[in-house]
């Protein structure tokens, strides 16, 4: 299978620090790679349902839900790109992983078995210097892989906190040029250094 990357972008902010270092990221990536960057904020879904005890969950066919559903099922590698905010992902971002709840239950597609084996990452700039701060984001993503069979690349880190102070963070910017070169591994619960 062709890699496809799917970029999630997950800032309520267009071209925010975390965003910046993940275009930063997928400039490495070979130009035979297709890339598809969907940002949250101008494509909001809607709250998640939880129908699971009383109704199937139908496929989304209209509006942003179903622009989502269809690019995580075509991605090869999906590419959370999250500020930390109170130390984990985004609402935004949250509300997308809420989804895949939905999609589990989704009559005709076997999302679980599809996402086995593909590669989830992570993307994220924080203003903190201390980047322990970021394990709860770490975790939920990691947790979110290990469950659908996934792999997880771990996440590319970066200081910031005005516009553009990413790109003053050398170390960043540098595992940046590498960061989608890496072998993902197989997600597990328990899980040690994962972030370059």
């Amino acid at each position: 299978m062709t890699r496809r990357f799917l970029f999630v972008l997950g800032s309520s902010r267009s071209e925010g620090n975390t965003e910046l270092l993940a275009r930063r990221a997928a400039e490495q990536l070979p130009p035979d790679v297709e890339q598809q960057w969907i940002d949250l904020a101008t494509h909001p879904l809607p709250d998640f349902e939880d129908l699971r005890h009383d109704t199937d969950h139908a496929r989304p066919t209209i509006g942003h839900t179903a622009l989502l559903f269809d690019a995580t099922l075509a991605a090869t590698d999906i590419v959370i790109a999250s500020p930390l905010y109170w130390y984990s992902v985004s609402a935004h971002v949250k509300r997308y992983l809420d989804h895949w709840s939905g999609w589990l239950r989704t009559p005709g597609v076997d999302f679980k078995a599809t996402m086995a084996g593909r590669t989830l990452w992570g993307v994220t700039a924080l203003a903190h210097e201390e980047f322990e701060v970021a394990d709860p984001l770490v975790g939920t993503l990691n947790n979110s892989a290990a469950y659908l069979g996934m792999r997880f690349g771990g996440v590319l880190l970066g200081n910031g906190s005005k516009p553009g102070d990413v790109l003053k963070d050398t170390e960043a910017l540098t595992r940046a040029k590498t960061f989608f070169e890496q072998e993902a591994p197989l997600a597990r619960y328990s899980y040690e250094q994962l972030t370059p």
